[in-house]
């Protein structure tokens, strides 16, 4: 899709890939929510829906196109998993804040998962909707922060370091878990626990996931690949 588009956000996409698919095929029912607060990763989130069979080849075969439901950046209100159009980062966790409380009101104990990148975190706003989910206790509410280390011009410890990045959730009064974001079962297990208290889950991960050349890789945010590099990608995850 990226490749015959010619765009890139590929890096990012492979970093978020696995737990997307985890939390589609495997997690979620039908009255969850998911939002991908990081929408450059728009298309590993079709690439999810597609392997969950909620969209079609030919879908795909439209991404990033003229008139096409499947652009850059997730535009929300057409499919049921695509709620919010989201891609301005700081946005997507106000949004859940929001769900959270208004399923609390409808008395929807469904959950809400928001997914982020963790360069995101230099959003002041989300520290704002971090303190609301604390504040009213939104237990319901997860966020999973996909945690690469790396953002669009530089490394996230370098950028604005965050550290005590999990200290932080802890002090707002979240449950916090570190796990590794490509292992379905730590995710699983994360998930399944229970305290009564609105989790957090950083997701170590690497960006570009799988393809060797973009592995932990800043350029790999923005760079759409070459033709030599898409054959060499394609032959690394078949032999995976």
């Amino acid at each position: 899709m990226h490749h015959e588009s010619g765009i890139g956000h590929i890096g990012g996409n492979l970093s978020s890939l696995d737990a997307m698919l985890f939390l589609h095929t495997q997690a979620m029912e039908k009255d969850d929510l998911f939002i991908l607060s990081k929408g450059h990763s728009a298309g590993a989130l079709y690439v999810t829906l597609w392997a969950a069979g909620q969209l079609a080849d030919d879908d795909l075969a439209t991404f990033h196109k003229d008139n096409t439901n499947l652009p850059g950046h997730p535009v929300g209100g057409w499919h049921p998993g695509i709620r919010f159009s989201t891609g301005s980062l700081g946005h997507g966790l106000g949004l859940a804040a929001g769900a959270g409380m208004a399923r609390r009101l409808q008395k929807n104990n469904a959950p809400v998962y928001c997914l982020m990148s963790d360069g995101e975190w230099n959003e002041g706003s989300n520290w704002e909707a971090a303190l609301f989910i604390a504040h009213h206790n939104l237990h319901r509410v997860t966020i999973l922060i996909d945690r690469n280390d790396l953002q669009g011009f530089g490394r996230t410890g370098d950028v604005a370091n965050m550290e005590p990045f999990g200290g932080k959730f802890s002090a707002f009064g979240f449950d916090v878990l570190e796990i590794d974001g490509h292992d379905p079962r730590e995710l699983h297990k994360a998930l399944a626990q229970q305290d009564g208290l609105p989790k957090t889950i950083i997701m170590r991960t690497v960006k570009g996931h799988g393809v060797s050349f973009m592995e932990n890789k800043m350029e790999w945010h923005y760079l759409p690949m070459t033709k030599e590099q898409y054959r060499q990608a394609v032959d690394e995850v078949e032999r995976a």
